[in-house]
């Protein structure tokens, strides 16, 4: 008989001898322990930084590769066959594929939730207020002692300020019309030394300086019958013809811009004296006056300073007497229409800064402040309810603040602007601040910094929160003191 003959009948096909220990027939362990041990593996090889589903991928196809019989398939040892082969059993081989799938099964699993364990896949690092990190932060700014201060900013508008008129003065016989800030020639200029008249008739404009110049202290403001009117510097204007004798606050005017000019011969004083009629009458000889050695009231204008032309209100050959002209003062000054509410941050003597187009800045300083404007104006017009009713009332109060610019300079170019007025408007001194990017938002509320500690380790510290001004919070706690490093975003 040879290996292919089917066997007689009543004969059994040889039986193999049983192992000489360990399990029964039919429980092989080989296939099973081969991919435990090879998901083992597999866990091992997991990188560091893989996601739990890298991790839990991984095992099944490592196991998977171990489930291979001795130079068999993955059905199990059936019965001999008639062509001397092995057949599958009715379920031997069944049930030992289903042991191994679920054992595979097994070790996948637990390669899965040990990758899941390692990544942290279920939430962050749980890390809590008071918890040290084994790293501290890799950027970090110091907790600074300081004194922070709250702006408020403002608009404003940059120019030379609301312009005034230079109004002439009434010709000699005529009521005094002027407002001081402008004076026509009077007798002694005007008409009395053509032995002419009383100065029934007006006389005539003969000369107007150019919009937009600068006049200084003797230059000529404006001329009439080819007298020339000067500027001369003061608080208040001529208002009385001053002649020997004269004493007051004007003499004295009049004596300081003689002695500014370069005239000599008197002193100082609030006392017209012979030595002040004498300096008197070569002034007016160097301005082709007659020389009277008496000053009226309209022969000079009177200014606190150098002015700018703003606007001629009249022209050469125009009769005299009415507006001569408008004028500013000859540097740019700031003006803001500050809103009631906010009065309490001006004062005379008040610090702001001047922000322009171009983003350049300049210092500035609060030189004058009005009185409210503007919804107050309706209450006390004395229209009535039928002349008032037109919503002077409705618009809202705001306080006029002028403000002077320290450097003309930082101005550069600009005659008029929009610019943005930045006022202060609380300050706190000697207190612990940290950049505000330095806070970090705790899950239950709140805020702490992040430190980092002699060790190299960072631990969260909460912190109570002040005022915030330039790009700093005031901060404060346990902990908290200053020179402590805390992190910053990179």
């Amino acid at each position: 008989m040879n290996a292919h003959d089917e066997p007689s009948a009543g004969m059994r096909a040889p039986e193999r001898e049983p192992a000489a220990s360990g399990p029964p027939t039919g429980s092989d362990p080989e296939p099973a322990t081969a991919a435990a041990a090879t998901a083992a593996d597999a866990a091992k090889r997991v990188a560091p930084g893989a996601t739990a589903r890298e991790a839990s991928d991984a095992a099944p196809e490592e196991a998977a590769s171990a489930v291979v019989h001795d130079g068999g398939d993955s059905t199990g040892e059936g019965n001999m066959g008639e062509d001397g082969a092995d057949k599958p059993g009715p379920g031997r081989g069944t049930r030992r594929a289903l042991r191994v799938s679920l054992l595979v099964l097994a070790a996948a699993t637990a390669v899965g939730a040990a990758g899941v364990a390692a990544t942290g896949a279920f939430g962050g690092d749980g890390e809590s207020s008071g918890a040290p990190r084994d790293t501290g932060p890799r950027k970090t700014a110091p907790v600074e002692r300081t004194t922070l201060t709250r702006t408020e900013t403002v608009d404003g508008t940059l120019g030379f300020g609301t312009p005034t008129t230079v109004q002439q003065a009434a010709t000699e016989g005529e009521q005094n019309s002027g407002t001081g800030s402008g004076q026509q020639p009077g007798a002694g200029a005007g008409g009395s030394s053509d032995g002419g008249g009383s100065g029934e008739e007006a006389g005539i404009v003969t000369w107007l300086p150019e919009e937009g110049a600068t006049l200084s202290r003797g230059d000529t403001v404006y001329s009439v019958d080819e007298h020339k009117v000067p500027l001369l510097y003061g608080s208040k204007p001529f208002y009385r013809t001053m002649r020997a004798g004269t004493e007051g606050d004007d003499v004295k005017t009049l004596e300081r811009n003689l002695a500014k000019l370069g005239y000599s011969g008197f002193t100082v004083d609030d006392t017209f004296t012979s030595g002040t009629a004498g300096a008197v009458r070569d002034w007016q000889d160097d301005m082709h006056r007659a020389e009277t050695g008496e000053v009226a009231p309209g022969d000079a204008v009177v200014a606190s300073g150098a002015r700018r032309v703003a606007e001629q209100k009249t022209s050469p050959g125009a009769l005299a007497g009415g507006e001569a002209l408008t004028w500013t003062g000859t540097d740019r000054i700031v003006e803001v229409e500050l809103e009631a509410g906010l009065e309490s941050l001006v004062k005379k003597g008040t610090k702001a800064t001047i922000r322009l187009p171009d983003g350049g800045t300049a210092q500035a300083e609060v030189t004058d402040v009005g009185t409210p404007s503007g919804a107050q104006d309706g209450a006390g017009d004395g229209q009535g309810a039928e002349g008032g009713g037109e919503g002077d009332g409705s618009e809202e109060a705001t306080l006029p603040v002028e403000l002077e610019v320290g450097s003309q300079q930082k101005l550069g170019r600009y005659q008029a602007a929009s610019v943005d007025v930045v006022l202060k408007a609380q300050t706190r001194e000697n207190v612990l601040a940290v950049p505000v990017n330095a806070l970090l938002a705790e899950p239950g509320g709140g805020y702490a910094v992040e430190a980092r500690g002699a060790d190299e380790r960072s631990r969260r510290i909460p912190v109570e929160l002040g005022m915030f001004a330039d790009g700093k919070v005031e901060v404060s706690g346990k902990g908290v003191n200053e020179g402590l490093d805390v992190g910053v975003p990179r």
